[in-house]
């Protein structure tokens, strides 16, 4: 079988200059050089809070077959085993390119104001039943993270799936130029990141530009359960998507979502597609993670390989870590139930949640809410939190603990008899939640990554498992 790439190959692909190197094979691309496996390109990025030319040295140390450095560092510190170009990151995405053009795969890419990841990991999922798919890892959906799933991808593939992040009008169109997908999915259009959006409607044309870069004929795979589905309709139109197909709870989606029944952590759907009925199976509660699963069933519908295939695939699906994994921690007959929401929160992720939530049952203690806040709403902020109010009552929380500057409007909504205490970071009240856990009790953390929850949702399991 033919490597990942060739020494060779990189060179030609980036333009860059090798610096007493030989060809060989490489075998993995990392940017990380605690994560380097045998026959591995190191790529010196720079991030916000670190330079990778700084761990250059550590890398091929580590077994990295080369480092991609950028021209000023080898001015300066010279080397060996090494690819030189003007700058790592636009090698990289050099790289990236290169990928895609060799690629023969079914190419999809996943953007929305919710529940990317999750419905990437559908499509995965689903994809996988039927040939060779590679997808990105985490949330690696921004300008240095696409670039390095593309260039990690097989050439064999035969299915990629890329997940498309932003929090600015522009992000995606260059993201998605590079990824040129056969199949576009939007998951949702909510307030999410409004610190940069006049409105919702500017979120939604933001989110169409995933359009632009869509393959001659593709299609677009889009929910129907929001209030801007015209403004995406009406953007597919305008870059000419070949095919628009709609998923959801909605009476005109093409791919219905009919019925949901949830008994403990299993979930079955009954979904109607063009006179057909399909009973969906799913280790996961919570009505989102059905529409997600079914935005899967119908990428693989549209990519040639039916709907049996994808279902059997599926049942095996259930929600992954920060993102409603769910885990029962201690004796089998009083366990604690952690739900784990650490991940990221915005406006429709928070209602989605809570609303499973709602419907778990501890196994005869308390019930526990611990919300953070949802970053990067703006203005709008303090109202948006504030909306949360009935959404957090009727989980039927008895406990609910705040984190976050921006959940003092929540707090003053819900009062004191609801809110046990509201601290402005998680480490100033993480002792005081660990302390009033109990075996039997059941715990949901969710907020924004930069609250930091993960920590506490650690710290849960460490003291009770």
């Amino acid at each position: 079988m033919l490597p990942l790439w060739t020494v060779a190959e990189i060179v030609a692909a980036t333009g860059g200059r090798p610096e007493e190197l030989s060809d060989g094979p490489i075998s993995s691309i990392s940017i990380d050089s605690r994560e380097i496996a045998p026959e591995a390109l190191f790529v010196a990025i720079r991030g916000e809070t670190f330079d990778g030319h700084d761990f250059v040295g550590a890398a091929l140390a580590s077994g990295a077959s080369a480092a991609l450095v950028s021209e000023s560092f080898h001015a300066k510190d010279g080397g060996r085993n090494l690819i030189v170009v003007p700058d790592a990151l636009q090698g990289l995405i050099a790289l990236g390119k290169a990928a895609r053009a060799r690629s023969r795969a079914e190419i999809i890419a996943v953007t929305g104001s919710a529940g990317k990841t999750t419905t990437k990991e559908a499509i995965r999922t689903a994809l996988s039943a039927a040939g060779e798919t590679h997808a990105s890892v985490k949330s690696f959906n921004n300008h240095w993270g696409l670039p390095l799933m593309l260039a990690r991808m097989p050439r064999q593939a035969r299915f990629g799936v890329f997940e498309i992040g932003m929090n600015h009008p522009g992000e995606i169109t260059p993201l998605v130029k590079m990824v040129r997908p056969h199949v576009a999915v939007i998951t949702t259009v909510a307030a999410a990141h409004l610190q940069f959006f006049n409105s919702v409607a500017d979120i939604a044309a933001a989110k169409a530009e995933i359009f632009l870069g869509l393959e001659p004929g593709g299609t677009a795979v889009l929910n129907a359960d929001h209030d801007y589905l015209h403004i995406l309709f009406n953007h597919a139109r305008k870059a000419r998507v070949g095919r628009i197909v709609t998923y959801g709870f909605d009476e005109s989606a093409d791919w219905r979502i009919e019925q949901v029944e949830t008994t403990d952590s299993v979930t079955t759907a009954r979904v109607a597609h063009e006179g057909e009925r399909f009973v969906l199976t799913l280790q996961v509660q919570g009505r989102h993670m059905v529409a997600n699963a079914v935005a899967a069933l119908a990428v693989a519908h549209i990519s040639g390989e039916g709907s049996k295939v994808a279902i059997e695939a599926l049942a095996k699906f259930g929600a992954s870590e920060g993102r409603g994994e769910t885990t029962r921690l201690g004796p089998a007959d009083r366990p604690l139930i952690l739900v784990d929401e650490s991940y990221n929160a915005n406006l429709a992720s928070m209602a989605a949640a809570m609303e499973v939530f709602a419907g778990c049952k501890p196994a005869g203690g308390a019930k526990i809410l611990v919300l953070g806040d949802m970053l990067e709403l703006g203005p709008r902020g303090p109202a948006l939190h504030a909306s949360l109010k009935d959404k957090a009552l009727a989980t039927g929380a008895t406990r609910i603990y705040l984190v976050g500057p921006s959940m003092a409007s929540l707090a003053e909504g819900l009062g004191e008899e609801a809110v046990v205490s509201h601290a402005q970071t998680i480490e100033e009240i993480s002792e005081t939640i660990l302390s009033s856990l109990a075996y039997g009790d059941a715990v949901m953390v969710k907020g924004s990554k930069g609250v930091r929850l993960a920590g506490l949702v650690q710290a849960i399991r460490d003291r009770f498992n």
